[in-house]
């Protein structure tokens, strides 16, 4: 499979940049050249994280590489990737070449991401005859990278109380109560077939994951898997990712601190106070789930491999005034023009700033530890004081732990 692909090299990149730049071309021409990108990307094709207990394929010899690791394809993936943003951002690169005032890269610190953004951004900025140094046609660009446990940003891994609470909450809630009596059957099914206990989205998510890189390595899966992968287990396992972030607070505290920083790196750069034209985010389908939710635009599918959001900012250049559009790109072919509820497909960056108003923390880092509790939709407080204590008690207890994928 892995051999096909990389065969296909030529059309895969034929193919986005035809479609890839019809869009471009008519976005340009209706609104106005982008000024600014935020980029965000899940990393490419991985081997399993981890095998259920009745595997067939738990053994490491079926996989090219260790578990959780960038496969070659997924190395193409990004490769691919990287030129077709070079081709729909080329006009944001100074000169044509790899510019550190231009273009910052930040990524997770896992090593399926931090590879995934070089080998995207080996795509991206191809050495011209200036900036070779060996025979090799590849020059080296920085990626940039703070501690998991640190990482509010991408892996949203930074302890918050807060969040802690908010999600247990949610969990325990009838609304979720109601989530997981619908799937019972489909729990109870997996459970009783790949070994360990299923009784959540989660789960459901990672043997579906699982499953799917299987079925994408050519391995013949097994006789039970027929009755539920794909069809019964795709909608749950999208479902997942928007669990996180599936009310205002947890959206808030979950995803807005990334929300954050696209909308404050692109007011800095119509106020004069960047440099740089290009923002690049390498995470995963998580982060990728968090963003679409945190702004009301996710539609509950699993983020596939090198999935990509452009948040683009666009100087129209008959009145003047900057707009936002957002792009997600799920396929190998054209990506989707989103729309923001309650604006249209450009969407002015001042009202785009209203819209998400209620998802965008005003310091993360208060917000996460006050003991003052109130509904960040409304800014009314709450009136359980049960959930106002456990805040207070939670303070120095151990965070919940949360999974990328």
């Amino acid at each position: 499979m892995s051999m096909n692909i990389v065969a296909l090299y030529p059309l895969l990149l034929l193919i986005q940049n035809i479609y890839g730049n019809h869009l471009s071309r008519h976005l340009d021409h209706e609104i106005g050249q982008v000024v600014f990108i935020n980029i965000l990307y899940r990393h490419g094709e991985r081997t399993p994280i981890e095998c259920y207990p009745n595997d067939p394929y738990k053994n490491l010899t079926y996989w090219p590489c260790d578990w959780g690791q960038l496969t070659n394809v997924g190395k193409l993936h990004h490769y691919v990737l990287g030129n077709w943003l070079r081709s729909r951002y080329n006009h944001l690169v100074p000169n044509g070449r790899y510019n550190n005032r231009a273009i910052y890269v930040r990524s997770t610190d896992v090593d399926r991401t931090l590879m995934s953004a070089e080998a995207n951004l080996a795509g991206m900025f191809p050495p011209d005859e200036v900036e070779v140094w060996s025979a090799i046609k590849w020059q080296p660009i920085p990626v940039h990278t703070v501690p998991e446990e640190e990482d509010k940003l991408l892996a949203m891994k930074a302890p918050c109380k807060r969040y802690d609470v908010a999600y247990k909450h949610f969990i325990s809630s009838l609304e979720m109560k109601k989530i997981n009596e619908k799937y019972k059957d489909l729990y109870d099914y997996l459970s009783s077939h790949c070994g360990k206990v299923v009784d959540d989205l989660d789960g459901i998510d990672y043997l579906y994951s699982t499953l799917f890189i299987e079925k994408l390595a050519n391995l013949t899966l097994p006789e039970w898997t027929k009755e539920v992968f794909p069809v019964k287990m795709k909608e749950p396992a999208g479902l997942s990712f928007a669990i996180p972030t599936y009310t205002t607070e947890l959206k808030r505290l979950r995803g807005g601190p990334l929300v954050k920083e696209m909308l404050d790196n692109m007011q800095k750069k119509i106020d004069g106070n960047l440099e740089r034209n290009i923002s690049v985010y390498s995470g995963h389908d998580t982060t990728i789930g968090n963003l679409l939710n945190t702004m009301g635009i996710f539609n509950e599918i699993s983020p596939p491999f090198a999935a990509t959001v452009l948040v683009e900012l666009r100087k129209n250049s008959m009145d003047g005034q900057h707009y936002v559009t957002i792009l997600y790109k799920n396929s190998s072919s054209s990506p989707h023009l989103l729309t923001l509820p309650g604006c249209t497909e450009a969407c002015p960056l001042d009202k785009v700033k209203t819209l998400l108003h209620d998802v965008i923390p005003i310091n993360w880092d208060t917000e996460c530890h006050s003991h003052e509790l109130f509904d960040l939709s409304n800014g009314q407080p709450y009136h359980s004081l049960a959930i106002f204590d456990e805040v207070k008690n939670s303070i120095h207890n151990e965070p919940v732990v949360y999974t990328v994928d």
